[in-house]
């Protein structure tokens, strides 16, 4: 029997994968590539993660194509040529089909497939995993990727369930869409999804209804059909572009105006009105998501944040024509501390006649009826409502999968008060589980492919030390978790995200903990950290060594 065939027939692997979407396709490849028998587990019947479950209408990247994609294989890098400058879901999803067909990942993906359940036993320090298709699968390592945005949030409003129109949820889109043609629709959420999609809902609607609570800022995407000669150059000059997004951004993306441009090391407040202006000019007439690579001081100064967001908050002014309603529209928190959200031809659509904004920042929505939506005791009618409401970010997805670990201690109940991770990949009492991109690691504020790269190849790195060094599991300690827990409190204490509500410190979430969620000391400060627990033969982790083995030093 080969060994493809092995694998595809045994429930005992080196390696269990959860989750399709980039980082767990990276993930097979990479720990396929090191020897080991990989399987990985997908719920939904296709690859691409949050691009496979995301199909509302306007769903599309807000990183440009030419970055948001894989890195680690200059063969995908020069073979896929992308349609636009930013990509939307349906070519993201035949990207992600290409790269699993290129790299011959499907024979190693099981779709439909949920994990319902992954239980550390003690006896064999061995991950045991059941599957809703009834199977129980074996494996000595456990890899979430579950994803960062992959758990919707919906909202807990009085009477949900009494609605006796169509429920839908952005992250939860009907595969065959919506046809919202001569409807009365409700959105509420004005959040990315919400205005991806308003301005296509608008045009089929009948009459649409916003109902905004918090809004945000937002900047013209400019997408256009992708240049041949740019994709030409960047294909040509790949190296330099990614060594420039790993070391000298903020985001991990550097395009402006076609050129990786290096974050500012200068403060806003040190040069003249007359040059910032220029910069945010060019970044303004960029698009995109531009702004992320600017004086480094907008993020943890006040009054060097004020002139970005009031710059932006004039771009805002100029794109709506209504007054009372540009006032309605014009966001008060610091600038980027929440996701700066690209959009086409969002604030235009409040000009439609068919399309009314409803502000329920001081009078909260009271109900959902059978007929609708009540806000302060005023009832609004609807054939459709749309929750665009987001995710519960980070953490969703893990604390909704039933994991336990040592002692048959949950991970929901061990993140209780707060998440507790050392370097966001591992949790004390759960050997063998790593967790890419998710809550404890630098993942709000960079390129999620990127940050999986590096993530993944200290999970593999660390594999083989331990087959090496005939040691049978790994986890973090309680003083780890301690001091990575109050190193994260102690970045993000330094910039001015604590004072905004947001899916990057949990305030999206009625009751979410906001602890430990994210790391916001920067990328190349972590990049360092990880490295330097493996070259320590991670003295700050605890090795459970094979029974009769010396230890090797």
């Amino acid at each position: 029997m080969s060994t493809a065939s092995q694998q595809a027939t045994s429930n005992d692997y080196d390696i269990a994968i959860i989750g399709a979407g980039p980082c767990g396709l990276h993930g097979l490849h990479h720990m396929r590539e090191q020897g080991l028998r990989v399987r990985l587990f997908e719920a939904g019947g296709g690859v691409g993660g949050t691009w496979y479950w995301n199909r509302y209408p306007g769903a599309r990247v807000d990183i440009e194509s030419m970055e948001y994609s894989f890195a680690f294989s200059d063969v995908i890098q020069q073979e896929w040529n992308w349609t636009e400058r930013y990509a939307a879901q349906p070519e993201l999803r035949r990207y992600f089909e290409f790269v699993t067909d290129r790299l011959d990942l499907r024979r190693d993906i099981q779709f439909n497939t949920r994990i319902d359940a992954a239980v550390f036993d003690e006896e064999t320090e061995r991950w045991v995993l059941r599957t809703s298709n009834g199977d129980v699968v074996h494996a000595t390592f456990c890899l979430m990727t579950t994803g960062l945005l992959s758990a919707p949030n919906k909202p807990k409003f009085k009477g949900i369930e009494s609605f006796k129109g169509k429920q839908y949820h952005t992250a939860q889109w009907p595969e065959e869409g919506v046809d919202f043609t001569g409807q009365r629709v409700g959105v509420i959420g004005t959040g990315s999804s919400a205005v991806q999609c308003i301005p296509l809902i608008a045009q089929q609607a009948a009459h649409l209804h916003v109902f905004q609570r918090t809004p945000a800022y937002c900047v013209a995407l400019r997408n256009h059909p992708m240049p041949e000669d740019y994709q030409r150059e960047v294909k040509a000059n790949y190296a330099e572009w990614r060594h420039k997004e790993r070391y000298e951004s903020f985001g991990g993306w550097v395009a402006v105006n076609y050129k990786p441009v290096a974050m500012m090391t200068q403060s806003a407040l040190e040069v003249s009105a007359e040059e910032r202006l220029e910069v945010y000019e060019d970044r303004w007439k960029n698009g995109g998501l531009a702004f992320y690579n600017i004086y480094p001081d907008v993020y943890t100064n006040q009054e060097a944040n004020d002139t970005l967001a009031e710059f932006v908050r004039s771009k805002i002014r100029e794109r709506i024509k209504d007054p009372k309603i540009a006032d309605l529209m014009m966001p008060t928190f610091p600038i980027l501390t929440k996701r700066l959200i690209a959009d086409n031809n969002y604030y235009e659509t409040y000009e439609r006649d068919n399309v009314s904004l409803v502000d329920v920042r001081n009078r909260s929505i009271d109900e959902i009826t059978p007929k609708g939506v009540r806000v302060g005791g005023e009832e609004y009618e609807f054939d459709s409502i749309v929750f665009a409401t987001g995710f519960d970010a980070l953490t969703g997805a893990l604390t909704r999968m039933d994991i336990r670990g040592r002692n048959n201690e949950s991970l929901k109940d061990h993140w209780e008060g707060g998440v507790r991770t050392h370097f966001g990949m591992m949790c004390a009492g759960f050997p063998n589980l790593f967790i890419i991109a998710a809550a404890g690691s630098p993942i709000p504020l960079f390129h999620p492919m990127l940050l999986c790269e590096d993530q993944l190849k200290w999970v593999g790195d660390c594999i083989d030390y331990l087959r090496e060094h005939k040691i049978l599991s790994i986890e973090a300690t309680p003083e780890a978790e301690d001091e990575w827990g109050g190193l994260c409190e102690a970045t993000v204490s330094k910039t001015l995200f604590p004072l905004t509500k947001s899916w990057y410190n949990g305030g999206n979430v009625a009751g979410k903990p906001r602890t430990g969620l994210a790391y916001f000391g920067g990328m190349k400060n972590y990049r360092v950290m990880i490295d330097d627990a493996a070259s320590s033969g991670y003295a700050d982790f605890r090795l459970s060594r094979i029974p009769g083995m010396r230890k090797i030093a």
